[in-house]
């Protein structure tokens, strides 16, 4: 039997049995909602304390069991729970955009700095982008979750982007997985382009940042007339 054949069948049986299913998911969506509100009040101490945001927005997501079953079998990986915990690791997936450059690293920084928080993956497509241009920063979070009988620690995927980064990987994601034929090289280079114009506009929006940041030191500690 073919695989697109087999996939059916292995579909079917994780469709009857749904409440496994939520049992599953529910683990990814409680440490969805815990490193949410970790990130929310990170925002919020540091809005206090330095009276300044760097966050813009904060998306999250949780796969549907019909894109984790497409996802398996694109992979290659057993229609089973263990299989699926094993080699997908973005099934709860955690999105924040951010000012600047340098705020995604602070970001970063305070998240991972956390005792209870595992690192498992840190991908900087800034420092490195994608050959496409697509530039944003990759981390592979395990989250303790609180059980009744046990502490489980789950992956979450958190990506950090600018808000110009987010807006490229916004139409970059329209145009290579919604166009369904080839995407043409010159559309190709014009992405390219495009990246490396959002990547210096980055630059120039925190190069006038931190002068405007400096001007306002510098009134607040000058002489009184």
């Amino acid at each position: 039997m073919s695989d697109e054949a087999q996939l059916p069948v292995a579909v079917e049986r994780l469709n009857t049995d749904r409440q496994n299913v939520r049992r599953f998911l529910i683990r990814y969506e409680f440490a969805l909602k815990t490193i949410q509100t970790r990130i929310e009040i990170l925002k919020s101490e540091f809005e206090a304390v330095h009276e300044y945001n760097p966050i813009e927005h904060i998306n999250h997501r949780l796969k549907t069991p019909e894109s984790i079953q497409r996802k398996a079998h694109r992979r290659g990986c057993d229609m089973t729970f263990e299989a699926i915990e094993k080699h997908i690791r973005d099934i709860a997936g955690l999105r924040v955009t951010c000012s600047f450059v340098a705020d995604i690293y602070r970001v970063a920084s305070m998240l991972v700095q956390q005792p209870d928080i595992e690192v498992e993956l840190y991908k900087d497509y800034i420092e490195k982008p994608k050959p496409s241009g697509y530039r944003s920063l990759h981390l592979i979070l395990l989250v303790p979750v609180y059980l009744s009988n046990c502490v489980v620690r789950m992956p979450v995927e958190v990506q950090l982007r600018t808000i110009a980064m987010d807006f490229w990987a916004s139409l970059e994601h329209k145009i290579y997985y919604k166009y369904r034929r080839d995407v043409p090289q010159r559309l190709r280079d014009g992405l390219l382009d495009a990246a490396r114009d959002i990547e210096r506009l980055d630059q120039k929006m925190e190069a006038i940042h931190r002068e405007m940041r400096d001007l306002k030191i510098a009134d607040e500690t000058a002489d009184p007339l």
